[in-house]
């Protein structure tokens, strides 16, 4: 290695820490790159995906003998040979290949959300295998709808795939992250309209695509049109689009229609082999992706590892979101070298750092939020910062559960409610459909300009198209607010987190809705304070029994139900509040609930309702925290 690049490289490990993740991340390109483009790979129907193909060579040559691959199969449009991801694993040595999945961009046939991309992922692994380049070795890699399609060929059991690398990936779509216990997020209905002009069949005619471009840039009108009915706006021009997104937003149970990729109820349809689950805290998948771990670890006898930042979604290279900076040690600094460290063990049999060095030095790495010291930054950022820390499971075994109970008065304490009478039993609100609780960030994806990713001060303005004025949410009638004391000492949250309330409404049917904050106090840089979002969850009560079977509630009558909250790992600092507000929305997070009982996503009418939640003695309602004690936090 010649000096300079050596003194380089001793520069950004001092620099970056973990970041400067195996020392085989600093080898240096060996190979030259060749590319076949829109090669015509047939599927066993007779559709042809169009495949981009990248081979190392060297003199201009491509190397003669068969080689380990890469695949990449993407609804995002594969590159037509400029993909960075092609380019660099092979002048690394791998075969590349990258496809556009069924009906998307150079790809024959009709898009299908997912179902397609286990048999076609199967169909293209076969021909893979089947190739002078290839030793018959897979291991695929890709971020959201992407690792979705890794998921898929993972379950269909190819048996060329050898290992995948999932990062913020599709999963167990019916039961939290597409409908989230029976609510249906509305990220998916903004990815629609923004990619049925885009990539698809219909995008071909140019008239079609103008229309349809037309309706994207209005989607914050069409939001207050919903709900949607088929053929009654120009989505209808691209009907395979139209008919998932209508099915989708009808259908509230969690059973055959939202089967592909449920790993946590068929984890032994998953093929046996090394798994690498990448996730973040303000992820939109980040509970599936927890979830996964839990359900794959015990059974596949291979190696099942987990790392979650603090990231949104797909920002593993990036320490900062929304108004909240974690510090220059929550990025990833090279995400291709730190994935290629990986395929080098598992596709290769090197002995590398897997096993042995941060970050794969234990299956569990999970950033701690909230360590830092709440200053602005120089892009005027609060800095909640936070630290890597390596675990052996999770959820973390050390950790207790530990109620914090709702009362009448906004406390929240571990103090479970003793007094009776009307004005200590309850606390109701108003509910409107007409004027929802408006989002602002939390675990969103393909948001664009109709939602915020990630952390944000919990008050609204003009980044918040539905709540242009600097009022805190807080400030809401409808938004129920329950915190606790200023905290004495340090608190840290970590794992799996639930609100069990007790409820009645004067309807048959409506959402219960809980968010859990961190509350910084005033300070010279936030004389406002800063109510920072950690993570938030919903239940549409007619889904409150089982997520596959509807039941409408009888008005008046209590009943028991659940929301489950987004994992974290965040430390509540000394002088903070642990703060949960509940309400019955949060849009355009989760679209709304007329309050009718009509069916899902085929209202005519809607009305007001009186929401209650219960707290006395014979209902405690509370936030269930898993808290990890100090002495075990280090």
């Amino acid at each position: 290695m010649p000096r300079r690049t050596a003194l380089a490289l001793l520069l950004t490990v001092l620099l970056i820490g973990w970041r400067a993740v195996p020392s085989v991340l600093a080898v240096e390109a060996a190979f030259g790159v060749e590319v076949a483009v829109d090669v015509m790979v047939p599927m066993r129907d007779g559709v042809r995906l169009a495949t981009d193909v990248y081979r190392p060579t060297s003199d201009g040559k491509p190397l003669p003998d068969r080689r380990p691959v890469i695949l990449i199969r993407t609804p995002y449009n594969k590159g037509n040979g400029q993909s960075g991801e092609g380019k660099y694993f092979a002048s690394h040595g791998y075969v590349t290949v990258i496809q556009d999945t069924r009906g998307r961009y150079r790809s024959e046939g009709v898009w299908h959300w997912l179902t397609d991309d286990g048999p076609d992922g199967v169909d293209c692994c076969a021909w893979i295998a089947g190739q002078t380049w290839s030793d018959g070795r897979i291991g695929m890699m890709g971020t959201s709808y992407v690792g979705g399609t890794q998921h898929a060929v993972a379950m269909a059991g190819s048996p060329h795939l050898k290992t995948v690398i999932p990062v913020d990936a599709v999963s167990n779509m019916g039961r939290q992250s597409m409908r989230n216990a029976g609510a249906f997020e509305m990220r998916f209905w903004n990815w629609i309209m923004l990619n049925a002009g885009k990539g698809s069949n219909a995008a071909q005619d140019a008239g079609a695509a103008a229309v349809l471009g037309e309706m994207a840039a209005h989607r914050h009108d069409y939001l207050k049109l919903l709900p949607l009915r088929p053929g009654t706006t120009p989505l209808k021009l691209a009907p395979e689009y139209e008919t998932w997104l209508v099915e989708a937003m009808r259908h509230g149970a969690n059973d055959d229609f939202w089967e592909q990729n449920n790993i946590v109820d068929f984890p032994e349809r998953y093929s046996d082999i090394p798994v690498y689950l990448v996730g973040g805290w303000y992820d939109s998948w980040a509970g599936n992706t927890t979830a996964n771990y839990m359900a794959l670890e015990p059974r596949l006898k291979s190696d099942v590892y987990l790392i979650m930042g603090p990231w949104i979604h797909g920002a593993q290279g990036s320490s900062a979101h929304g108004q909240v900076s974690f510090g220059p040690d929550a990025a990833i600094a090279d995400p291709l070298g730190w994935r290629r460290v990986w395929f080098d063990h598992y596709l290769r049999g090197e002995a590398n750092d897997i096993g042995k060095a941060a970050p794969f030095e234990t299956k569990v790495r999970i950033f701690v939020m909230g360590t830092g010291d709440g200053r602005k930054d120089d892009e005027g950022r609060l800095f909640h910062g936070g630290y890597w820390r390596n675990e052996h499971e999770w959820p973390l075994a050390r950790a207790v559960s530990t109620k914090l109970y709702f009362h009448a008065d906004g406390k929240l304490s571990t103090s479970a409610p003793g007094a009776s009478g009307p004005a200590a039993a309850a606390t109701s609100l108003s509910f409107d459909p007409a004027n929802p609780v408006p989002t602002i960030g939390g675990n969103i994806s393909s948001g664009n300009d109709i939602l915020l990713q990630g952390a944000w001060d919990q008050r609204g303005g003009p980044h918040i198209w539905n709540w242009q004025k600097p009022i805190p949410l807080s400030a809401r009638n409808d938004v129920l607010v329950f915190q606790t004391e200023p905290l004495s000492e340090d608190l840290e949250v970590t794992g799996e987190i639930e609100v069990k309330l007790w409820v009645s409404s004067t309807a048959v049917d409506t959402d219960f809705t809980a968010k859990l904050i961190d509350v910084y106090p005033s300070s010279t840089d936030f004389p406002g304070g800063f109510d920072l979002n950690i993570g938030d969850g919903i239940c549409r009560a007619r889904f409150r029994n089982s997520l596959r079977e509807e039941k409408l509630m009888e008005p008046g009558k209590i009943y028991p139900l659940t929301v489950k909250l987004y994992p974290t790992s965040n430390v509540f600092k000394r002088g903070h509040r642990v703060r949960v507000d509940l309400s019955s929305s949060n849009f355009p997070r989760f679209d709304v609930n007329p309050n009718t009982g009509e069916p899902l996503a085929q209202n005519r009418r809607s009305q007001t309702c009186v929401n209650t939640i219960h707290h006395d003695a014979e209902h405690p309602s509370h936030i269930l925290l898993p808290v990890v004690p100090p002495a075990s936090s280090d």
